[in-house]
């Protein structure tokens, strides 16, 4: 899987490093081209000599060589590999790569990268599990870096518990995961909406829910991972997303996603509607800020376009709909009256009956109802887990 591909090979300050000679001979046996970037501190753990002789490339160190005078060109690096891995990632340079540090000629790689980023943290079980350490990984992962999260067992300070570098045969299998996910979606179009609807009452004010967006910016970036083109189609969220591969419309009403969602799903060869679209809007919306004058409002609502409705009934046989029901009680029931009215290929539901399930949490507990009455339910996993399960039911079970 790894034969022809180019591997960027970022090596850091931790005890670590001792294993990166035996990666960097999985990665040669497994056909993969290398080039290792060192850091002036991880030249303390394994040797430029070893990283050269193994890898077969000159280690580049610094930013010029000083025996030649000639500059290493970052840009040209990061432009040259097909993943830039970072192992070991020390607390150091994780901090380093988060708040977009460029002091040495890794940092700078990594600003310049064009490429996907992976890294395998490594540190002490304390390091590991400090606060900051969480939210530096949080932010990197949010900036679309992938991580490897570190495993348990006995460190360098002679304490066991979590903070070891993964192995270099489990790195090999991720490298090789990796690769498989990123072209089997290749020239695949999804369309994704996301996030909740605002309905105006006035100018200020508005009818809205709790959604936050993440789980269909999860179920987005895990399509992307894979090589698809997506349309993401985003109401009112502090959530962000970037890719190539992406393009992202901004709404905040209903009527404005339906608009999106009718430019858009034509040429589609799918779609997960994971939005919380309001099933109601005022039927006028003031022009003017509403002046507290009395001590009850009557607002009238009407009902909104049913997006997901529409999609189905316009369907091809060629393109495949999955939606979301968000189910206080009765799920299952309410679910399945909702996949067959709406004609859909599977329903995502979920129940704020489960704890850490529903909006604004980072984890969800989701059941996949399909057309055929298949039932599959899944365990409380983060948003991310949820959304690889959901692609992956998607590709292989529908």
């Amino acid at each position: 899987m790894l034969q022809g591909k180019k591997i960027l090979l970022g090596i850091t300050g931790g005890i670590a490093a001792y294993k990166i000679a035996f990666l960097i001979r999985l990665l040669k046996k497994s056909g993969a081209d290398v080039k290792c970037i060192m850091t002036s501190a991880s030249a303390d753990f394994i040797t430029p000599l070893t990283a050269a002789t193994l890898s077969k490339n000159p280690v580049h160190l610094n930013f010029w060589n000083k025996d030649n005078g000639e500059w290493t060109n970052h840009v040209d690096l990061g432009m040259w590999g097909d993943v830039f891995l970072i192992a070991p990632l020390t607390a150091n340079t994780l901090f380093k790569l988060t708040n977009g540090c460029c002091d040495n000629l890794l940092t700078a790689t990594y600003l310049s990268a064009k490429c996907p980023v992976i890294v395998a943290p490594a540190m002490d079980l304390d390091m590991y599990a400090h606060a900051a350490t969480e939210r530096n990984l949080t932010q990197l992962e949010k900036d679309g870096v992938k991580v490897i999260p570190a495993q348990s067992g006995e460190l360098a300070s002679g304490l066991v518990g979590k903070g070891r570098m993964t192995e270099p045969e489990d790195i090999l299998k991720f490298l090789e995961y990796h690769f498989e996910k990123e072209s089997s979606l290749s020239n695949k179009k999804y369309l994704i909406t996301a996030g909740p609807t605002y309905e105006a009452i006035d100018p200020i004010r508005f009818i809205g829910n709790h959604s936050t967006g993440k789980m269909g910016m999860a179920l987005a970036q895990s399509l992307l991972d894979r090589g698809a083109q997506v349309t993401l189609v985003l109401g009112p969220t502090k959530e962000t997303l970037t890719h190539p591969n992406l393009k992202t419309i901004h709404i905040k009403s209903a009527d404005e996603m339906l608009t999106a969602v009718k430019e858009n799903w034509s040429v589609m060869d799918g779609g997960i509607f994971s939005a919380a679209v309001s099933d109601y809007r005022p039927k006028q919306a003031a022009d003017q800020k509403i002046k507290k004058k009395s001590d009850e409002l009557t607002l009238t609502l009407v009902k909104n376009p049913d997006i997901l409705f529409w999609a189905g009934s316009v369907k091809k046989s060629t393109q495949t709909l999955i939606g979301f029901a968000l189910e206080t009680n009765n799920a299952l029931e309410h679910g399945a009256k909702k996949l067959e009215k709406k004609n859909l290929d599977a329903i995502v539901i979920n129940t704020l009956e489960d704890n850490g399930a529903g909006f604004g949490y980072p984890t969800n507990k989701v059941s996949i109802l399909d057309k055929h009455n298949n039932f599959h339910k899944f365990e409380l996993k983060s948003k991310t887990e949820v959304a690889e399960d959901i692609v992956h039911f998607m590709m292989h079970q529908l």
